[in-house]
């Protein structure tokens, strides 16, 4: 028996991949619902997501989509949405070809020309800081105009507090760059075509729910884990449930819960991983959905690093995205404000909607708010993947590799096969 800790869509593509297997396992959720991070629902009759807004439709998505029965679930963002940035009071395209450079008025002439000593820089370095890395390579204007904010934003931190080999390394490599970006980015005939951003009719918890569906009476929700004991060559878990505590004896423990929820779980039997799990940053973000009527066609815009005085941070079409009716997700705090984390929800919205007007020119009424917490993938990871976990347990998550839902699913499927190689079905 494998017990996985946890029903966030790591959990669950892990207990998807040791079921094709034919593995024995159970996924445990202390909440009322699975999904973790992801969270839908429908207010004032439109579909709100906290945590993420959209995912690629990467082959491995359209794999699991396809595997789950739920194409017909699937809202595919239009091919032409453009990406803005604030800066100098005026949202400006981000340029993502050498022909929308050279005309981009994101970047002064200064800033186009820096750009061109890149390729007689120096390659990465893993002890480095992030921020220092692209400052050198292409210059301060294009990293606190664009880089920063679209770099930053993906993590709501500060490259500044971020390394190289912490966060930026495997992006590098998977993009096939070693020491210069720009002649990477040529080779690739000078522009990245990523996979079409997608969403659900019903917002991206139906991913998690369809998942769940898929395990079925494996998945047990409204269940907390109180604590992990070593029993034999296995572990006992210890879980508490409507229906009373009881112990479950398992072969293998993998926790895919929230740091701060893992480094509890561990205290008791790895003190050493513990400390180091619970060291780790998260940085605040306010979730605010507004309604607005406007013109804006986009995917959405991000804050240049220039405007640090300002609580937001960045904004998600969702209008012209999915066709969500006059609706726009605004990211306020991370990083750089993490005063956010004392506002209550009335005043987020306030802040939200005086910023989006001063950023687009139009107004905008809350719809709701909320305070969500993002891991910073800062220099707090230093130290995090050298340590020795006690036998029989895995940490999986957004906070241990591979960010994003694409990730989350290629990890899960790896430590699935790892399990597969030592567990009887």
């Amino acid at each position: 028996m494998i017990v996985v800790v946890g029903g966030g869509i790591t959990g669950l593509a892990t207990g998807q991949a040791l079921a094709r297997a034919g593995v024995d396992f159970m996924v445990v959720e202390e909440a009322g619902r699975v999904g973790g991070v992801i969270r839908s629902a429908e207010v004032e009759g439109r579909v709100l997501d906290w945590g993420p807004q959209r995912t690629r439709l990467t082959p491995q998505i359209r794999s699991l989509v396809r595997e789950l029965g739920i194409e017909d679930e699937v809202l595919t963002a239009p091919a032409d949405l453009d990406l803005f940035v604030f800066r100098d009071g005026k949202l400006r395209e981000v340029p993502f070809s050498p022909q929308a450079f050279v005309r981009s008025d994101l970047v002064s002439t200064g800033g186009k020309l820096r750009m061109l000593l890149e390729p007689f820089t120096g390659g990465p370095r893993p002890e480095e800081r992030v921020s220092k890395y692209f400052r050198r390579k292409l210059g301060n204007e294009i990293y606190e105009t664009i880089v920063a904010p679209l770099y930053g934003g993906l993590y709501a931190s500060d490259p500044a507090d971020m390394e190289v080999g912490l966060s930026l390394i495997h992006v590098l490599r998977n993009f096939g760059i070693g020491r210069s970006l720009l002649v990477a980015l040529l080779r690739k005939g000078g522009r990245i075509t990523p996979p079409p951003a997608c969403s659900f009719k019903a917002g991206m918890q139906t991913l998690p729910d369809a998942l769940a569906a898929s395990l079925g009476d494996r998945v047990s929700t409204d269940t907390a884990v109180t604590s992990l004991r070593r029993h034999g060559g296995g572990w006992v878990v210890s879980i508490q449930a409507s229906e009373g505590r009881r112990e479950i004896s398992a072969e293998h423990v993998v926790l895919s819960v929230p740091a701060p929820v893992a480094a509890r779980l561990l205290e008791p039997v790895a003190p050493e991983v513990a400390e180091t799990v619970g060291r780790l940053r998260y940085n605040p973000l306010g979730v605010v959905h507004l309604d607005a009527d406007t013109p804006l066609h986009g995917l959405g815009f991000q804050v240049a690093f220039t405007e640090r005085n300002r609580a937001l941070r960045g904004v998600t079409f969702n209008h012209s995205l999915f066709g969500r009716n006059r609706l726009y997700t605004a990211y306020l705090g991370g990083a750089l404000r993490p005063d956010v984390t004392h506002l209550s929800a009335e005043r987020l919205g306030e802040i939200a909607a005086r910023e989006f007007r001063d950023t687009t020119g139009y107004e905008a009424r809350p719809i709701h708010a909320d305070h969500e917490w993002v891991p910073a993938w800062d220099v707090s990871w230093r130290g995090l993947w050298s340590m020795p976990l006690p036998q029989g347990i895995t940490l999986t998550g957004n906070w241990w590799s591979r960010p994003g839902l694409p990730g989350r699913l290629t990890e899960a499927e790896g430590v699935a096969r790892v399990l597969t190689e030592g567990v009887e079905a």
